[in-house]
This record gives C-alpha cells, sequence and structure tokens, in this order.
C-alpha cells in the first residue's frame, strides 16, 4: 500500500510523535516535519485567530515543500480576560516559550476574579493545505 507524505509544520517533537500515534491506524501517511528539509521557511505567525496562523504556515510550507502540508495554530482562551491570552499564549509575557512566565502573567491577572468565573478552554485551529493552495480545516 502506498503511503501518502504529509508534512506536520512542526519542529516540535512532542507534536509530531503525537499525530503520528494519532493517524497510526490509518497506515497511509509517511509522516514528515520541518526537521526534514533544509532552510525551511521561517512564517510569521502574525494573524489575528489561530485560523490565520494555522492557514499561513499550511500554505507555506506546503509550498516550500510541494506536499500535502498540516499545520496548527493553538492557545488558550480565558473568559474573564475576554479571550486573552489567545493567540499570544506562547508569547503571553513577553519571550517566546517562557511557560512559568506566561503562567505568572495570567495568575497576575486573574487576581480578585473568583474561581468560579475563572473559565477557560484550551483551543486549537488544524489547516491541511496543498502545494495548489487547496485548504481544508478543523
Amino acid at each position: 500500500m502506498r503511503k501518502w507524505p504529509l508534512v506536520l509544520a512542526t519542529y516540535n517533537k512532542g507534536k509530531v510523535l503525537e499525530i503520528k500515534q494519532a493517524l497510526q491506524e490509518f497506515n497511509q501517511f509517511e509522516i514528515l516535519s520541518c526537521a526534514d528539509f533544509v532552510r525551511v521557511p521561517e512564517v510569521v505567525e502574525d494573524g489575528k485567530d489561530f485560523y490565520a496562523n494555522a492557514l499561513k504556515k499550511a500554505l507555506a510550507l506546503a509550498s516550500y515543500t510541494g506536499k500535502l502540508t498540516l499545520a496548527d495554530d493553538s492557545g488558550l482562551e480565558v473568559d474573564a480576560l475576554n479571550g486573552q491570552p489567545g493567540v499570544y499564549s506562547a508569547r503571553f509575557a513577553g519571550e517566546e516559550g517562557n511557560d512559568s512566565a506566561n503562567n505568572v502573567k495570567l495568575l497576575k491577572m486573574l487576581e480578585g476574579i473568583p474561581a468560579e468565573k475563572r473559565t477557560a478552554r484550551f483551543k486549537c485551529i488544524m489547516v491541511l493545505a496543498d502545494n495548489e493552495g487547496e485548504v481544508a480545516s478543523v
């Protein structure tokens, strides 16, 4: 059976493993990631929402690799903070990927807000794109 190459628009080894496991039962994909290519263009995630960022990454990598590409963008949306940190979740406190600083800032902003009003959700948008610009999303 032919395996279709599927590029994951990430260098995150944990994310690659998680998606490989999720797709394993289908046994139809050869899972690749940014680490499998040379000089992958950096995609600036400057979209106004998760979809815009995921779309931008999927289209850029599909165009660069010529292969079907799956990209995501995700983050935390806190109701009492009007959806913050949202697309800024990874750099909420300023430094990209500093989870401790992000958590400290978030908890500081939630001071005085009762526990029952501290509702939130983790949101993830995934976009699948081919090298001709066709897309699908969930």
